[in-house]
């Protein structure tokens, strides 16, 4: 029998991750890097991996303002997040041959927020067939690789899309 294991879960479902405050802001204020997980800063939003994520690679686009929704954000900030989303895209085509995506946002907790509080839009790389036995019989999902190497291959994507 083999095992799976992903002990980086643990502090998540005892609970031991809940911190007071935005966790965006607190991972603003943190020199980027493999601890902070932001991709890329840009003037209106922000790019970081999800610390707990479906499938390598899944990433959040969130804007600095703290806004519930996207109505009160100025058209400046919406496009600007249109254009990351775009771009997170295309980090994750040229990363993982990513060949598919979600993309999407669960705005407010009946619609399944976890951060209720501040929109973001969640990018998620998918390709044929990652719905697999494990996921559809276990409902575990296996993640080959640990989120500091998905961190260094998506900063690196970044920065040579950007050029920053």
């Amino acid at each position: 029998m083999d095992h799976l294991y992903s002990p980086w879960r643990m502090s998540y479902i005892e609970g031991r991750e809940a911190q007071e405050g935005c966790f965006f802001c607190a991972s603003l204020k943190q020199q980027d890097g493999p601890e902070n997980l932001v991709l890329y800063r840009g003037a209106k939003a922000f790019a970081i991996l999800n610390r707990y994520p479906y499938n390598n690679g899944h990433m959040m686009i969130v804007p600095y303002e703290h806004v519930p929704t996207l109505d009160p954000l100025p058209e400046e900030t919406l496009a600007e997040l249109m254009r990351m989303v775009r771009t997170a895209m295309q980090v994750l085509r040229r990363a993982y041959g990513a060949q598919n995506f979600n993309v999407g946002m669960n705005i407010g907790e009946a619609a399944g927020a976890g951060v209720a509080d501040d929109v973001h839009i969640h990018v998620l790389p998918r390709w044929p067939g990652d719905t697999n036995f494990m996921a559809t019989t276990a409902n575990t999902r296996v993640l080959p690789e640990a989120i500091p190497q998905t961190y260094a291959r998506l900063r690196q994507g970044w920065e040579e899309l950007t050029g920053s």
